[in-house]
C-alpha cells in the first residue's frame, strides 16, 4: 500500500469517525432547558466540544487504520494490482 493510498483510507476512516463520534455527549439547547429566541435551533448543541471530538476522531481512526494496515500487509486481504500503476 502507498503513502498516497495509506494517506487517502486514513482520511476517508477518519470522516467517517467523525460522524460516529459527533453526536457523543451533546445536549442540545431543548434539552438544557435554554430558550434560543427567535431564528435559534433548539436542537444546536449548547457546547458541542469539537476539540475533544477531534481528538478522539483522531485516535480511534489510527486505531482502525492501523487494523486495516496491517490486514493488507500481512496479505489476509490482498489488493489488487493495477496494470500500468506505481
Amino acid at each position: 500500500m502507498g503513502v498516497f493510498t495509506s494517506v487517502a483510507i486514513f482520511l476517508t476512516v477518519w470522516w467517517t469517525v467523525l460522524f460516529c463520534v459527533l453526536p457523543f455527549g451533546t445536549v442540545s439547547h431543548a434539552e438544557a432547558g435554554i430558550d434560543k429566541g427567535d431564528g435559534g435551533d433548539p436542537g444546536a448543541p449548547v457546547d458541542p466540544k469539537l476539540k475533544q471530538k477531534f481528538i478522539t476522531t483522531t485516535w480511534i481512526s489510527a486505531i482502525v487504520f492501523a487494523v486495516i494496515y496491517a490486514v493488507v500487509y500481512f496479505g489476509l486481504v490482498p489488493l489488487p494490482r493495477v496494470p500500468g500503476g506505481l
